[in-house]
């Protein structure tokens, strides 16, 4: 029936009947959503950075040092490549070819002059060669050979008289002064040196620089031939023409040729900022190859010359790539990433929603994967030779943070994820994703529980066996010889993966900061019954300290019997309930059997007091700084439930006041919440609902413990309790059986002794 009380004909029926929306509108309504398109658009440009870090509008290269090629390599461009070998040479060699830098003091030939001036004037002074002093005159006489009679006394006589005469008179001796003066110019100008320096290519340095003391910045290059003292002949041949007889000239020379004194010292810092200049000067030398020339011969070991050779030969290939070809490339690679990630959603929305529903957690795991591509794609892009794949250190460490912090699932997801972009960076191809995943696997595999900081160290320890038989394997796949480089290879990788195991290990705090996870590690220091705030229950509250304790054994083994994590549950019950410490006479457990501080108060008052130990608790927690997931303990163990002791005293309260009155509104009467968000705080909240009520038991047999353990289940899991949490009806009764069991154990009954009679 309707409008107004017509009927309807049957095509209006059916033409008003709305189907279901069908599978791909759905879908197509949640991608509509605001928050659904954010983390698309995260996740775009995840994909975008990543393409960028891979470069990915360009093939990889893909050779690296070590690695025997299957087959020769041609040149698929022309390209140049600078022989490093041979342009260092040719620096090498300009360096020491550069002239040499002297710096030129000319004062020790003006002193020498002066010298000789004095000396000639007391020749001078002698009338006769008798007057003179013998040894004056031998300073101007040769050196006699050993088989070369001395000159007679006529002869040395002769040879006085005509130096003398040619000096007497002022005229002369200023013409004479001038004379010498003139043909040591040329070296108070050029300078005077015994040699050069003992060095290599100095058979090819003909020519120095010279300049001033003084004035370094008048620079002259000279003939080393014109500054030799050994070879200074030319001042003799200048004496001779200049004084015009060889009977002054000769003695002249043979006093000044041993006193040349040496006027030129090397500059080492300019000298060498020459030999810089030369070598900077020097071209590289480059080597040109022609397309489809031969780049690489297969069956050897490819040298590290040999790999830039091929790098330049990539280079100069991708340089002749047209934009659009980079484009389609860039598209597809992006496209890839997309993919992948969207291969992992559906396991994300089944298994790990808390992934997909926390923008912040999304970040931070896109984030992490784009470090660990962009730090294995450069370790992986130049290794030194032989140092096996260093690119396994951060695939190592992004697989065992995930698993620590989620679960080794969806580690294994996502290391597969990670290896098939790492892979696509390098060029590595299947069997590099074999070593990159089966590596990350192995180590995977084994972070089940970390009870000691030893644990990741061993699994670094197992994970490099199979690090080196992977590698082995990988290499016999790719046509590798089985010789010492590929054994040391192997064995590089296996210490690359234990000492990932190590960092691993100093890293493990930061992993639990970053992603707000406890692992057993800190599990064990955080029950420490020593911890200031247990030790502050027990004084204020000893009765709910001792109901905490027993809370935490019945609940680790409900986990435990359903794979959820034990210890985690004990030690978030032992602090479940601190919040009641502020008020402990409140709490029955705490009160004496005839004092009730609830008598007077009305239920409203007394029920504020009960569930304010869940905001106090998280408060306290806080303030000690105790991690989230046990703060959400102490918020979740009540969940939503109903105070129903307090809601029924008010209904009681309110129908003998008003028979005709409505009932309280139980939303008052409430926990605030959330409900459990996980399977371990379902598991908290009914172990402790159990415990409370079973004190209540006057014959705690088993049948009633049983009876008592269903009701109260059945009773949260109508309340919708554990909506939230994951628990399946399955592992709900497992939890039930499993804390039936425990209970039983806590009451069971002890054989009664007779009494002990007195003699």
């Amino acid at each position: 029936m309707g409008n107004g009380g017509q009927k309807r004909k049957r095509s209006e029926r059916v033409a008003a009947l709305e189907l279901p929306p069908r599978k791909w509108e759905r879908a197509l309504a949640n991608l509509r959503q605001r928050d659904v398109l954010w983390r698309m658009g995260l996740c775009l440009l995840a994909a975008l950075v990543l393409c960028i870090v891979l470069r990915g509008w360009d093939p990889p290269f893909a050779f690296r040092a070590g690695y025997v090629l299957p087959r020769d390599l041609t040149a698929r461009v022309a390209f140049e490549i600078v022989d490093p070998a041979a342009t260092a040479t040719a620096r090498n060699r300009a360096r020491w070819e550069a002239r040499y830098v002297y710096a030129l003091d000319s004062e020790p030939l003006v002193r020498l002059r002066g010298a000789l001036r004095n000396k000639a004037l007391e020749v001078m002074r002698a009338e006769t060669y008798g007057e003179l002093d013998p040894s004056v005159w031998s300073e101007f006489q040769p050196a006699s050979p050993q088989d070369v009679a001395a000159p007679s006394p006529q002869e040395a006589q002769e040879r006085f008289r005509k130096f003398r005469d040619s000096l007497v008179g002022d005229q002369n001796l200023a013409e004479f002064e001038k004379s010498v003066a003139a043909a040591l110019a040329p070296f108070e100008e050029r300078g005077l040196l015994e040699k050069l320096p003992q060095e290599a290519w100095e058979g090819d340095q003909d020519e120095i620089d010279v300049y001033p003391i003084k004035h370094s910045g008048e620079r002259k290059t000279v003939k080393v031939s014109d500054v030799l003292i050994g070879k200074a002949t030319a001042i003799h041949e200048s004496l001779r023409s200049r004084l015009g007889s060889a009977d002054v000239a000769d003695p002249v020379f043979e006093w000044i040729r041993p006193r040349l004194p040496k006027t030129l010292t090397l500059d080492e810092a300019e000298t060498e900022k020459a030999r810089n200049a030369a070598a900077a000067d020097v071209r590289p030398v480059v080597v040109a190859y022609e397309s489809g020339q031969k780049v690489a011969e297969s069956k050897s070991p490819l040298l590290a010359e040999q790999v830039q050779v091929l790098r330049r030969e990539y280079e100069a290939a991708m340089a002749q790539r047209g934009l659009a070809e980079r484009i389609f490339r860039a598209v597809s690679v992006v496209a890839i990433i997309l993919g992948l990630f969207a291969f992992c959603t559906p396991y994300l929305l089944t298994q790990e929603r808390r992934l997909l529903v926390s923008m912040q957690r999304l970040s931070v795991m896109l984030a992490l994967i784009v470090a660990t591509v962009a730090v294995s794609v450069v370790l992986a892009q130049r290794p030194p030779v032989n140092a096996g794949h260093l690119e396994i250190i951060p695939m190592l460490l992004f697989g065992q943070t995930v698993a620590i912090a989620y679960r080794q699932q969806l580690a294994m997801l996502l290391a597969a994820i990670v290896a098939v972009i790492v892979v696509l960076g390098t060029g590595a191809g299947l069997l590099g994703f074999l070593l990159l995943f089966g590596v990350s696997a192995a180590s995977i595999l084994q972070l089940g529980r970390i009870r000691s900081r030893k644990k990741l160290l061993y699994v670094g320890i197992w994970s490099s066996g199979a690090a080196a038989l992977l590698t082995v394997v990988v290499g016999v796949l790719e046509n590798q010889p089985v010789d010492l480089a590929l054994l040391i290879g192997a064995t590089s990788n296996a210490l690359w993966t234990i000492a990932a195991g190590s960092l691993m290990t100093t890293l493990l705090p930061f992993v639990e900061n970053l992603f707000g996870v406890l692992t057993d590690i800190s599990l064990l220091e955080l029950g420490d019954v020593a911890h200031p705030l247990l030790q502050e229950l027990i004084r204020r509250a000893p009765s709910t300290y001792n109901h905490s304790i027993t809370v935490g054994t019945i609940a680790e083994a409900a986990a435990e019997s359903i794979g959820a994590r034990g210890l985690l549950v004990r030690v978030g019950a032992y602090f479940h309930d601190i919040g009641k410490m502020l008020k402990p006479g409140y709490f029955i457990e705490n009160q004496s059997p005839d004092e009730n501080r609830h008598d007077s108060l009305v239920p409203a008052m007394s029920t504020l007091v009960i569930i304010a130990h869940i905001k106090d608790g998280g408060d306290l927690a806080r303030q000690h700084n105790l991690p989230e997931p046990i703060i959400d303990f102490i918020e979740q163990h009540h969940g939503t439930t109903l105070v129903e002791f307090f809601y029924g005293r008010a209904n009681q309260q309110q129908r003998e006041a008003d028979p005709n009155a409505a009932e309280v509104d139980e939303n008052s009467y409430r926990y605030p919440g959330p409900r459990p968000q996980t399977k371990e705080a379902g598991v908290l909240m009914l172990a402790d609902s159990v415990e409370s009520a079973s004190r209540s038991l006057v014959d705690p047999a088993p049948a009633r413990i049983e009876s008592l353990v269903r009701e109260v289940a059945e009773r949260k899991l109508d309340d919708g309790q554990f909506d939230e949490s994951g628990l399946t009806l399955r592992e709900l009764r497992t939890i039930e059986n499993s804390i039936i069991k425990s209970l039983i154990a806590i009451y069971h009954g002890r054989v009664k002794y007779p009494e002990q009679k007195t003699a």
